[in-house]
């Protein structure tokens, strides 16, 4: 992995356990968002929404259902176009 990839995957992170209201070393990156951390489908479009924000990036709302942890965000987010 690089630096870039690294320091991004870190951003995605602290982003996504703001809005969880967790500590970053409670969540892994195969852990359930909903199942072991509690989140709601409403925790679910903020993350979306902060991860747009901060990252200039476009995520389609249908992308929700694969951003179940920290690794489909991951994903989703790798392959997210930038915003113009």
């Amino acid at each position: 992995m690089t630096v870039v990839a690294e320091e991004r995957r870190n951003e995605i992170r602290t982003i996504v356990c703001a809005i969880l209201e967790i500590d970053p070393d409670e969540v892994s990156d195969a852990s359930l968002f909903r199942e072991d951390h509690g989140a709601d489908s409403l925790r679910a479009i903020e993350i979306l929404a902060a991860l747009e924000e901060e990252l200039r990036i476009r995520i389609d709302q249908s992308e929700l259902a694969r951003m179940v942890n920290l690794d489909g965000v991951y994903q989703v987010v790798a392959a997210a176009p930038a915003r113009t």
